[in-house]
């Protein structure tokens, strides 16, 4: 608990110092398709979530057409509903990162193309992201905008970070009218893969995820609260937390 304190007042601090939050933009886009997006994801990865980088970087046409699309449509509040929103925003996040794997490959992790601090001057912290005009990380989007304005716990496991040990990256892209199925069905899988959590009813193992993140699955609730409302397998309520180490290779196919 003592480090995950620490960890949490670390983030605060540096997302405050450098950028994590972001300022309101209002535009007058309208809410967008995402077909684009689904039919790469579709060609390119599989049920199991590995993901063919080999195969999108000789596609990357589509997904720059795709990119486009979000590029010159900024979410307005007051024109799009919350799940509108928080699908385009979920669809940025593992949009850009399967282009930033694309511009890089091959590459063994994601970690690899950036060293350096976390929200300081790591991989997340590249300012690449351009929506009519405002400029953005993949930690802007993560901890300024899907953490801070949805209050949504499941976003951790529908954000993709090209790792093994991430949520796998959805074959499809999330969207508003099937957002609530594709959030539950997103936590369940994970919860069940037993390369990412091996859940038991005394003694579970689970991703670091939750440690990091303890905070975002704890409101109003225990963390085993939680894990009881998507795990098939229930824990007891006096269960022995354990985390797993975290492998950041590539969810590459090949």
């Amino acid at each position: 608990m003592h480090r995950y304190v620490l960890f949490l007042g670390l983030v605060s601090v540096l997302c405050f110092f450098y950028g994590c939050k972001v300022k309101s933009f209002y535009s007058d886009s309208q809410p967008i398709d995402h077909t684009e997006w689904s039919e790469l994801l579709a060609s390119h990865v599989g049920e199991d979530g590995w993901v063919n980088y080999k195969g999108i970087k000789a596609d990357t046409e589509r997904l720059e057409t795709y990119l486009r699309k979000l590029e010159d449509n900024h979410p307005n509040p007051e024109t799009w509903s919350r799940n509108q929103r928080l699908a385009y925003w979920i669809n940025v996040y593992n949009a850009y990162t399967v282009k930033l794997i694309v511009d890089n490959y091959p590459v063994e992790s994601i970690k690899d193309i950036k060293k350096g601090i976390p929200f300081v001057n790591s991989v997340w912290d590249i300012e690449f992201i351009e929506i009519e005009g405002e400029r953005y990380t993949l930690n802007n989007v993560e901890h300024g905008i899907l953490r801070p304005k949805f209050d949504e716990p499941r976003i951790h496991f529908a954000i993709n970070c090209a790792s093994y040990s991430c949520p796998v990256l959805r074959n499809e892209a999330y969207t508003a009218d099937q957002l609530e199925s594709q959030l539950t069905e997103a936590a369940q899988l994970f919860l069940s893969d037993p390369r990412r959590n091996q859940i038991s009813s005394e003694k579970p193992k689970i991703s670091r995820i939750f440690s990091w993140f303890k905070g975002d699955f704890t409101k109003n609730q225990s963390l085993i609260d939680f894990l009881n409302k998507y795990s098939e397998h229930q824990l007891r309520t006096d269960a022995k937390v354990d985390f797993l180490d975290y492998d950041w290779s590539l969810n590459d196919l090949q």
